[in-house]
């Protein structure tokens, strides 16, 4: 939070693009490394079988805290305040949430004199020792993780259904406007449900996904991703001149049923994987690998847009999400066979 405040003031101050760039990369990295902390204190302060709720609560920072940021920024600039007033004003409102959490937040329960949770009992650094107080070398937490074929078909999710999200939030408004016949008006209005469904999404799944049990997350994300393939496979379908509410329709209910299974992959099965002690790392290489799907939304999804146009690149989406589908049942078959059953049996 402070290297976030510090690089927006450093954006309102300057000018030029060379500092305007080097601002915002430090800044990104910044709320990007944030992130991971979140995650690590959040499996010291509760339980596995509240992981899928908890981390759907946290993941509204960036679906409704995200709508909540654009209208106090539109209310800062309608009394007159300039751009480098609302850089300033956020970074601000940002410093007052440090002090907050500087004064009331703690690593661990126990710093309260508060029992501590219990993390999942097959996350995969179990066997390495779980206590809260530890600090393991980085090979103590990279070798059970990278060991992990379940991990590495998670990484795989996160790639494919990055790719899908970074999509809709780019293109939204520009394949509304070109291939739907929206003003520009009414497609912002209009994307502005993605924010709204997708945070409805998440905390739906996050609960679910909690009272299904111990294959909830797996089950959500397959039956999720096979039902966004065939969201995307109607929009490609979808001819020109066609009613508006149609592909709006089908964006909203192919972002919702997306987000719910994105949530999860650097929430809460990071926490499921990494227990206590690497649910940190365990998020930031899941997320890490998401981001490079990051760049192939916003460059080669233009690319094949203008090439091929909409339909085509719809159609490609689809097979994404397809071959997310198949990675999420690979995921579940693999996890449900090699569980013991005693697990199986006792983990709710």
């Amino acid at each position: 939070m402070v290297g976030s405040v510090l690089f927006v003031v450093v954006f309102a101050s300057s000018g030029g693009f060379p500092f305007f760039t080097a601002a915002w990369i430090g800044n990104r990295f910044m709320q990007s490394a944030g992130w991971s902390g979140l995650v690590k204190v959040s499996s010291r302060w509760f339980s596995y079988s509240v992981y899928g709720t908890v981390m759907a609560v946290l993941s509204l920072s960036y679906l409704f805290g995200h709508a909540a940021c654009r209208w106090i920024m539109g209310q800062l600039i309608a009394i007159g305040l300039g751009w480098r007033g609302v850089f300033y004003f956020s970074a601000a409102a940002l410093g007052i949430i440090f002090v907050v959490n500087a004064v009331f937040l703690r690593e661990t329960p126990a710093e309260r004199g508060l029992p501590g949770p219990i993390a999942n009992p097959l996350n995969v650094c179990a066997s390495e020792g779980e206590a809260a107080n530890d600090h393991p070398g980085m090979a103590a937490i990279l070798r059970p993780l990278f060991s992990s074929f379940a991990f590495w078909l998670v990484c795989l999710l996160s790639l494919g259904t990055t790719l899908l999200r970074e999509t809709f939030n780019l293109w939204t408004p520009t394949y509304f406007v070109q291939a739907v016949g929206l003003t520009p008006a009414q497609a912002a209005s209009r994307s502005a449900l993605l924010p709204l469904f997708g945070g409805v999404a998440v905390l739906l799944a996050g609960i679910l996904s909690d009272r299904l049990g111990l294959n909830g997350r797996n089950l959500v994300i397959m039956f999720g991703m096979a039902a966004s393939t065939l969201c995307l496979i109607g929009l490609g379908l979808i001819q020109p001149h066609a009613n508006p509410w149609l592909p709006v329709g089908l964006v909203s209910l192919a972002d919702f049923l997306l987000l719910g299974p994105y949530s999860y992959l650097a929430g809460a099965m990071s926490l499921d994987f990494g227990g206590m002690r690497g649910s940190a790392t365990a998020s930031g290489i899941i997320d890490g690998v998401g981001y490079l799907a990051g760049y192939l939304a916003g460059d080669s999804v233009a690319r094949v847009t203008v090439a091929l146009g909409w339909n085509n690149a719809f159609r490609l989406l689809a097979c994404a999400a397809f071959l997310s589908t198949v990675v999420a049942a690979v995921l579940l078959h693999r996890q449900h066979s090699t569980w013991p059953r005693s697990a199986r049996a006792t983990i709710r």
